[in-house]
């Protein structure tokens, strides 16, 4: 069995509670590259999403000349996904209200890292 290099970084962000999803997907398509998904997420579904989010604001950040976006945060009724990315990858988790947003960014960027 191959081990994916993003193995060890979604791990880490799986074990961080609240955490119900962790992945990295492609920024421009939003194809799922490689996953960490409790039963009953859609990583496809999600990944498009995320990378979607984050391409349009990556997009408006540097129009309007604020620079690059570092990190993305979309909170919603019943959740949230959190985004960094780096060159082509965006590395996106999905996270209950409750989860520590501090604790996941910091699992993002030391994952975005790996990436570079």
């Amino acid at each position: 069995m191959t081990v994916s290099p993003f193995a060890s970084a979604l791990d880490c962000l799986t074990r961080v509670r609240g955490v119900t999803a962790a992945l990295v997907a492609d920024e421009r398509d939003g194809i799922l590259v490689d996953a960490r998904l409790h039963v009953g997420q859609r990583g496809d579904r999600v990944a498009a999403l995320a990378a979607s989010l984050y391409r349009k604001a990556r997009l408006s950040a540097g129009s309007a000349g604020l620079g690059q976006v570092g990190f993305l945060q979309l909170e919603a009724a019943n959740g949230r996904v959190c985004v960094v990315g780096r060159g082509d990858l965006v590395v996106v988790a999905v996270a209950s209200l409750d989860a520590n947003v501090g604790m996941i960014r910091v699992e993002l960027l030391r994952a975005a890292e790996a990436l570079a």
